[in-house]
């Protein structure tokens, strides 16, 4: 089989200007011309064996960072908008899709955020959206899909906010003890925690200096809550810091991101990276097992599984999206080729769909998705009582998953022929841009392929995909 050629000339010539080189003595320390270098950097040429081991041995560089990052997000992005009927007469090809990601990143970026702005645009308009009529209106991202985005581009991944809780963590005893570490650094500050009858989770009252937890919640919420609160009060330059690098276009979405931030450091002091990255590899990624020994839920230690992405030091590439009974996409993420769509739900044929039927099992599902590529996919509901009779339950499914090839690392792989074609599920990433023509779950036609009617006969669907 051969093997996949390597194009990262971006990511190559970031690495040269971050060690302030010149083209031709960074050439020279790699051990290749001053033209093929340049090629190399313009993506004209594939990264060489050559310069694979001299980014090694010279600069110590992980060069799995060559191969990860933004690329094939933009590239699952921008066909998801090029899918737009307005783009009808005019669908570039996939490999222009990928030359643009790979050279021109951030005009692709101006692409995507251009599209989004015109279709809230046109949603506000054909729904007399009354802000178009105020003259402070302005065409925008919507906090929450900016803030959704910066953390998307970031790999869910953020290393000075990982090794500050991590730190934390490390300074302050075993993870049995955690809590009261954080109470003790918060009293530090003078802020007493109190844990009370209350339907709010968490209520902070700076002027009295008091952090009020429910008691209702459960032990895992009450302490991720802490540690959140901790984060607010004792890293607040830090978030500041990393929100000033992110350029949020209104306070509404840097508002929410300091949040995200904040959950962030939670997550990350309740599961320091090094002990839960050997635990996980340890016990074969059994959520269950991690949840007990790190005291989280099953929920966060999925998600945490999707941030182990720290260069030189990274997990396995997973995917982690938490989908709510409508199928609305409330949390996503990938590390994989896998990208979910920005707009509307996921594939109906995916498993996590199905863990509403069977609450508190783990489903097992082997998919490939139209591009060849196989996953590995569990799934489980995940409900969030409201803590009192008569109090809203909150229901929610996750799912997690990895390329078939590193199954093998998942206890829940275990018994699974995952190389029985039969047993293989095909699955999309929305109706919109998916191009398997005889879906039986096809809820809209793809928009990128042409239709034939015809009225004298009816099969699956009331059109045929051409």
């Amino acid at each position: 089989m051969a093997t996949q050629k390597l194009y990262a000339g971006v990511k190559l010539r970031e690495l040269r200007q971050r060690l302030s080189l010149t083209q031709k003595d960074f050439a020279a320390k790699l051990g290749v011309s001053l033209p093929y270098l340049n090629q190399m950097e313009n993506n004209n040429r594939p990264i060489s064996s050559t310069v694979l081991l001299g980014l090694v041995q010279e600069f110590g560089f992980d060069v799995t960072e060559l191969s990860s990052g933004d690329g094939e997000r933009i590239v699952s992005d921008m066909r998801e908008a090029l899918a737009d009927p307005i783009f009808a007469e005019s669908q570039p090809p996939l490999a222009d899709l990928r030359l643009a990601a790979s050279n021109a990143p951030t005009l692709a970026r101006a692409f995507l955020e251009l599209h989004l702005a015109y279709r809230q645009t046109h949603e506000r308009l054909a729904s007399l959206d009354e802000a178009l009529g105020r003259e402070d209106a302005r065409v925008q991202s919507s906090p929450w899909e900016e803030v959704r985005d910066f953390f998307h581009y970031c790999d869910n991944y953020i290393d000075a906010v990982d090794k500050a809780a991590e730190n934390f963590a490390a300074q302050n005893g075993d993870q049995q003890t955690l809590r009261d570490a954080a109470i003790a650094a918060l009293k530090v500050r003078r802020v007493e925690v109190r844990f009370e009858d209350t339907p709010s989770l968490r209520r902070f009252d700076a002027d009295q200096g008091r952090l009020s937890i429910s008691s209702r919640a459960a032990n895992e919420t009450q302490t991720f809550q802490i540690l959140l609160q901790l984060a607010l009060i004792t890293q607040d330059g830090l978030l500041e810091a990393t929100l000033d690098l992110a350029r949020f276009q209104t306070e509404e979405a840097r508002g929410i991101a300091k949040l995200g931030l904040a959950n962030y450091y939670a997550g990350a002091a309740l599961m320091p990276y090094d002990k839960f990255l050997s635990a996980a590899k340890e016990h074969r990624h059994d959520l269950e097992i991690l949840s007990h020994r790190f005291g989280a839920s099953i929920e966060q230690v999925a998600h945490r599984l999707s941030t182990l992405q720290r260069p030189g030091h990274k997990g396995i590439p997973f995917f982690f999206v938490r989908v709510d009974q409508a199928g609305t996409i409330t949390k996503r993420h990938s590390a994989t080729r896998l990208q979910f769509a920005r707009f509307g739900g996921a594939c109906p044929l995916w498993n996590v769909h199905r863990a509403f039927e069977t609450p508190g099992r783990f489903l097992r599902q082997l998919a490939e998705t139209p591009d060849g590529v196989k996953y590995f996919c569990l799934a489980r509901d995940v409900s969030k009582p409201g803590g009192s009779f008569g109090a809203p339950v909150r229901r929610f499914a996750i799912g997690l998953g990895c390329e078939v090839a590193h199954a093998d690392a998942l206890v829940y792989a275990d018994g699974m022929d995952i190389s029985a074609r039969g047993s293989v599920e095909p699955i999309g990433i929305s109706c919109r841009i998916c191009e398997r023509a005889n879906c039986h779950q096809r809820s809209v036609p793809p928009l990128e392929r042409r239709l034939r009617i015809d009225k004298n006969a009816r099969g699956t669907l009331p059109y045929e995909v051409l």
